[in-house]
């Protein structure tokens, strides 16, 4: 046993504790628990819970070991329970368990924390951390695992969002914003190493916004087919084409409306063999009047569940954007101003997800100069669609700016999360 210091903030006092490798505050110095971070390092085998850019708990943990690794990325606790028995593996206690993902990933108190990878997947803790961590934390708590240590920086930028509390007015007519996507929960043994889009996913209708103190998730990516089939589909059916229920499938009235808008251009589309293609929808977004087609997408959940998704434009499409992440820790209405914080994670994308992006550089905007600012410099977000967001977010908001859009593990009952690859 040995004493370890914890560093609070003003608020608090300082606590020392004989807690074997493990600082601990209790759950009521923390001013607000929707603006708590959680940091897991697998290589330093340590959690770090934030309050903005101060740390109010350590502990060591031990993670996945060869064969069951922990994956890195961005996650929040989308379920807690004080006594859970895993269906996975012959019912093994996880007490105190915060689930990251349906897949079986979950931070939970363990009597053998090595401090070295010794687990199947989850990330264990110690008994009193894991359970003073239980009390500490709220549904949705953003986790961060990865393989280096990060420390999140208080980062200012216009992209960002800021307090608005416009009176409500009708959105511009060129702006569309759409229900976001819903899914079916699964649940699947392994996470995924690596995230895949599986098209196409249809619509669902958008719930009525939560409540307004209620903290917002926001995710910023490149557009998919998803996306640009379900704004053809809303185009051709604003331009007298019957395309159906813009729900992001190619279905039979869909793929007739294509053909015959594709038949009043000849000339525009002999040499396009392809179905859905750049050409298709530039002519589209042309024919409606709607200039040139966004290349991005902004998705917003609240509570767990979809808001609405619009459109951004990303500038040097073939330049990476990289993984960043970014949590709001406190508003002032009056001034208009919001405390960002943010950390860049490492995201190393497979020679298959560049081209199917179009990515032809990753490295520059992830290794050299500031990448943060770097990335939020690039997104262009509308000012209809922006007034819309500033109007929704609060202390424990997050954003997340990535390439590799939706993964198999965001799904029905969860935020956005985003499963990176490391070297």
């Amino acid at each position: 046993m040995h004493v370890v210091y914890c560093v609070m903030s003003v608020r608090v006092s300082v606590l020392i504790g004989l807690l074997s490798a493990t600082a601990l505050v209790h759950p009521a110095y923390a001013a607000d628990p929707r603006t708590l971070q959680i940091f897991v390092s697998k290589d330093k085998q340590s959690l770090a819970v934030y309050d903005g850019a101060e740390i109010v708990a350590t502990s060591k943990i031990s993670s996945g070991k060869d064969g069951h690794t922990t994956p890195s990325g961005i996650f929040s606790v989308i379920e807690k329970q004080k006594y859970h028995e895993s269906n996975i593996y012959s019912n093994a206690p996880m007490p105190f368990m915060q689930r990251l993902t349906w897949s079986g990933i979950a931070l939970h108190e363990s009597n053998s924390v090595p401090r070295y990878p010794a687990s199947h997947g989850c990330v264990r803790m110690p008994g009193d951390f894991a359970k003073s961590l239980y009390k500490m934390t709220e549904m949705g708590v953003p986790v961060i695992i990865t393989g280096s240590e990060l420390t999140p920086e208080p980062i200012d930028h216009p992209t960002l969002f800021r307090p608005d509390r416009p009176e409500p007015a009708p959105l511009l007519s060129d702006v569309e914003l759409r229900p976001a996507i819903g899914y079916a929960k699964t649940q699947v043994q392994v996470a995924m190493n690596e995230t895949t889009v599986a098209l196409p996913i249809p619509l669902i209708q958008a719930p009525a916004p939560a409540a307004e103190t209620s903290p917002i998730s926001m995710l910023i990516t490149r557009r998919t087919q998803r996306e640009n089939v379900t704004d053809i589909q809303t185009l051709l059916n604003q331009l007298g084409f019957a395309a159906g229920e813009p729900d992001g499938l190619a279905g039979p009235a869909t793929v007739q409306a294509i053909n015959a808008f594709k038949a009043l251009r000849p000339k525009e589309f002999a040499r396009d063999k392809g179905f859905i293609t750049d050409a298709l929808i530039r002519e589209v977004y042309a024919a409606a009047g709607k200039g040139e087609p966004p290349n991005g997408v902004i998705m917003v959940r609240q509570d767990f569940k979809p808001l609405f998704e619009a459109p951004v434009t990303i500038t040097d499409p073939g330049l990476a954007l990289g993984t960043h992440f970014f949590s709001l820790h406190a508003v002032d209405e009056a001034a208009g101003t919001a405390d960002w914080l943010g950390v860049t994670l490492e995201n190393n994308l497979s020679r298959e997800a560049m081209k199917r992006l179009g990515i032809t550089n990753q490295e520059s905007s992830i290794i050299s100069g500031r990448p943060i600012a770097t990335a939020l410099s690039r997104i262009s977000i509308s000012e209809d669609v922006r007034h819309r967001i500033d109007a929704l977010i609060s202390p424990g908001s997050t954003l997340t700016i990535s390439d590799m859009g939706l993964g198999p593990e965001t799904t029905e009952g969860t935020e956005f999360i985003t499963i990176t690859r490391e070297s």
